[in-house]
């Protein structure tokens, strides 16, 4: 069978192919409006393209059996980095990996990002204080046991919290950091529940149970050593352009589902 070359965008490298059902159950998680067009499913101003089985070289040989989900971009994006988010999350979500800039990625060592609460307006620190202790030196720091949390500006819109636009002009973030996925979860759905937000993870997918922020068991996963490069492989970040569709190389390694 003659071989297809991928061409690059950010892509989910996942072990086994998934249904366009469940690709598409994932990315209305990231935006309620996705629906199938063709093979393919499309989100705002993005395209996820229908899985490719592609040779394991594309994650430098990190999974055996590689299925390469593209995403690309086809306007100007709701939110920076939407592409890449999409690529990352369903990676996260079906136990891949991310490939983008020729870069490997496994989502699921990311220890520095964490899930956020995003509200319609900014609430006020008496609103915050039954579940949110404040800094004494910083009025948008705060702290509950080993969890942190600031409150800042949500930059873009994300399509999954496009309900709360109506009643905002501005939309608000309580961003969590800390080291336990499950405690991180449950106290964002606490501050969703009791400010009137939503609770979305690092990507800006809405989540419902505390587990999901929980890295599903992957083999072969091992602990956190950095990114992998690749010299040929999928992906291009945002940052050069990709949010106005710009000009995509090809890799090698894709053969037609």
């Amino acid at each position: 069978m003659a071989k297809r070359r991928l061409r690059t965008g950010p892509t989910a490298a996942l072990p086994a192919k998934p249904s366009q059902a469940e690709l598409l159950r994932i990315v209305r998680l990231a935006d309620p409006g996705a629906r199938a067009e063709g093979d393919d499913i499309v989100a705002s101003d993005v395209r996820v393209c229908a899985p490719v089985e592609a040779d394991a070289a594309l994650t430098g040989g990190e999974l055996e059996k590689v299925w390469a989900v593209r995403v690309a971009a086809e306007g100007p994006l709701p939110l920076d980095f939407f592409d890449r988010y999409l690529a990352e999350g369903l990676a996260f979500r079906l136990k891949g990996l991310a490939v983008c800039r020729a870069e490997v990625s496994d989502p699921a060592d990311d220890q520095e990002s964490g899930p956020a609460v995003i509200l319609p307006v900014r609430p006020g620190a008496e609103e915050l204080s039954p579940l949110l202790e404040q800094d004494e030196d910083d009025e948008f720091t705060f702290t509950a046991g080993d969890i942190r949390a600031a409150i800042v500006p949500q930059k873009g819109q994300p399509p999954s919290v496009q309900e709360l636009l109506p009643f905002a002009t501005e939309l608000t973030a309580i961003e969590l950091r800390g080291d336990d996925p499950a405690k991180l979860g449950a106290l964002a759905l606490e501050l969703a529940e009791a400010l009137n937000g939503l609770a979305v993870d690092r990507w800006r997918f809405r989540f419902d149970a505390a587990e999901d922020l929980v890295p599903p068991e992957r083999e072969g996963r091992e602990e956190p050593e950095g990114r992998q490069d690749t010299e040929e492989g999928a992906g291009e970040s945002p940052a050069d352009g990709s949010e106005e569709g710009g000009e995509s190389e090809e890799a090698p390694g894709a053969t037609p589902a």
